[in-house]
């Protein structure tokens, strides 16, 4: 309905014109013949209503894609930093930022697309944002990544925090640190690190100001990609941006 509403603001200018052209010189019978008209029109010509609609959506596709280019730009400093965890290669020529949540199904559901891609792409850097949304059981796998990262092993535990049931638990946590090899002491202190809760409100930060609504949320090059992409579509944004 809001749709369709805003489709009709387009053409509704164009009554308030002969309204107030009326003014000047339209006699009262005149402008009822002109809405008459108009009306009729969209009766009997339903696409140009959808012609109005198609366009509405077009303007408000290209709108929201200039806005979060702009906000690329202006976060390039925060987007990618020093500390981020990478994988792929470090210096590749494309950088892919990944926004993720550990219990978002979606995010889970692109981890073998994502491994396969970089699999078959050896030039591109993969960063990851964690981004914490959908929970206390999100914030905990957050910050277990986070703090294993300081081990080394960002990366193994992200792999296994991500194969475990949403609701993740700390004993799930600290049973998987064990299995990895890791400081189970020293990660469980470091997860409560002001400064690892400092990185995930960072990275949350971030995403408001570039829009992002949901995970996962891929910057890749110029261009926000909201949502999980398949191997062909992800191939097709990497392309995109070498040429």
């Amino acid at each position: 309905m809001i749709r369709f509403l805003r489709a009709a603001a387009l053409i509704l200018p164009a009554l308030l014109l002969f309204r107030e052209a009326g003014a000047a010189g339209f006699t009262p019978d005149q402008r009822d013949e002109i809405v008459a008209i108009m009306r009729d029109a969209l009766k009997t010509d339903p696409s140009i209503l959808r012609d109005a609609v198609a366009a509405l959506q077009a303007d408000e596709v290209e709108h929201n894609h200039q806005a979060a280019r702009a906000a690329i730009a202006g976060a390039r400093d925060e987007l990618v930093t020093p500390a981020d965890p990478v994988a792929g290669d470090p210096h590749g020529d494309v950088t892919i930022v990944e926004f993720f949540d550990t219990r978002c199904p979606y995010c889970r559901k692109m981890e073998p697309v994502m491994d396969s891609f970089l699999g078959q792409d050896k030039k591109v850097r993969l960063v990851y944002k964690d981004l914490p949304i959908l929970g206390p059981a999100s914030v905990l796998g957050a910050k277990a990544l986070l703090a294993a990262q300081k081990q080394g092993a960002y990366v193994q535990m992200r792999m296994a925090v991500m194969k475990l049931p949403p609701d993740t638990t700390l004993q799930q946590i600290e049973a998987v640190a064990r299995s990895l090899g890791l400081d189970w002491p020293q990660l469980a202190r470091d997860m409560e690190d002001p400064a690892i809760q400092a990185r995930i409100d960072a990275n949350l930060k971030l995403a408001r100001g570039l829009g992002i609504q949901g995970t996962p949320a891929l910057v890749i090059g110029d261009n926000l990609v909201p949502g999980a992409l398949d191997l062909a579509d992800l191939r097709t944004a990497v392309a995109e941006v070498r040429h």
